[in-house]
């Protein structure tokens, strides 16, 4: 008998299922770099009007949208000013300085707590001077990985972005999850959206597409966003297989509510059980943040102990946990993994 394994390192281990499946192998495609494949042609145009932008483009990661928005917005030794424990800093390899040649300028709290990063903020859009790099671009990120999946809300991003664009800077919202705090706060997503000149979403994450990400805007941006990603290796041919998952993982988008339904169920299991702590609680989208510190394990050996318990969870750092609720998960599979975390808590 096979023993199931609960995955909750990320909502990116989600596999495609039959009636996306089947939509892939049905699929009308051609060649995406002469702009011929009519089902990338689509996923581009609904992606465009579901965030309320004019135009949009279909990338094969987020990492590349993030960095050809980065790109597109910027010229070389240029400031971009953004969060110290957002995903463009903290995670995607330094793409911003190696391949666009700007300099990332970070600003504490902007996201766990914006009124106070305001003049933080403010004293980073330095002028024009000879010694400074000039600050161009300001980058967002909704929901916030690194703070557990926390959102930035309408008011605050909006708040940010007037201020940005009254100093001439362009503000790109990594949006990876942005469905998920616009189903959170019961906001049409574009509540979000029309804070910013340009968005980056992934289809790969919590909506169940195999692979690829949208980058949105305006479409004199998308046409220079264009040329970036066809200078990142990015341009495709017969991406219409890919385009058609997508567009199926768009009508995913109201499942998310259930993902959070059970990211709170595990939060609320886990604040119950002894020398574990779950912050922020309660989860505020599928992201369940796990402090093990008290149980005298790391997050690594915390991690590498649960795998024996059919469960999978991220260690983020030297005390922290990271589970992530989606779309191939149940209530059971909640409840199992509750169980295995008890039993492993128990055996300490």
């Amino acid at each position: 008998m096979t023993v199931k394994m609960i995955d909750l390192r990320s909502d990116t281990v989600t596999r495609p299922g039959p009636e996306m499946r089947t939509a892939m192998v049905q699929a009308t495609v051609g060649d995406d770099v002469f702009s011929e494949d009519p089902t990338a042609n689509l996923l581009e145009e609904e992606a465009a009007a579901l965030v309320g932008k004019e135009a949009a483009l279909f990338i094969p990661s987020g990492i590349m949208g993030n960095l050809i928005a980065v790109l597109t917005h910027t010229a070389r030794g240029d400031a971009v000013i953004l969060d110290p424990e957002s995903h463009i800093f903290y995670y995607e390899a330094g793409g911003p300085s190696l391949v666009g040649g700007v300099q990332l300028w970070p600003v504490e709290y902007l996201h766990s707590n914006p009124d106070f990063a305001t003049e933080k903020f403010k004293k980073a859009i330095r002028p024009v001077d000879q010694h400074f790099a000039p600050p161009t671009l300001l980058c967002l990120e909704n929901t916030h990985n690194r703070n557990g999946g926390t959102i930035l809300s309408p008011d605050k991003q909006s708040f940010f972005f007037q201020i940005a664009h009254e100093k001439g800077l362009a503000v790109h919202l990594d949006g990876a999850r942005i469905f998920h705090a616009a189903i959170a706060l019961n906001h049409p997503v574009t509540a979000f959206t029309h804070t910013c000149d340009s968005i980056m979403f992934c289809l790969s994450k919590g909506l169940g597409a195999p692979a690829g990400s949208i980058l949105a805007g305006t479409k004199s941006f998308i046409s220079r966003a264009r040329r970036y990603r066809r200078l990142l290796g990015g341009g495709m041919r017969q991406i219409g297989i890919l385009a058609a998952a997508g567009r199926l993982a768009l009508k995913h988008i109201p499942h998310l509510e259930a993902d959070h339904r059970l990211a709170s169920r595990l939060a609320e299991g886990l604040a119950r059980l002894p020398l574990l702590n779950v912050s922020p609680f309660p989860p505020p989208t599928n992201i369940v943040m796990l402090n093990v510190k008290d149980t005298g394990l790391t997050a690594r050996e915390f991690v590498a102990r649960l795998s024996a318990f059919n469960v999978r969870a991220l260690d983020f750092d030297e005390y922290r946990v990271r589970l992530v609720t989606h779309r191939d998960l149940c209530r059971e599979d909640i409840d199992l993994a509750l169980a295995a975390i008890q039993d492993l808590c128990q055996k300490l």
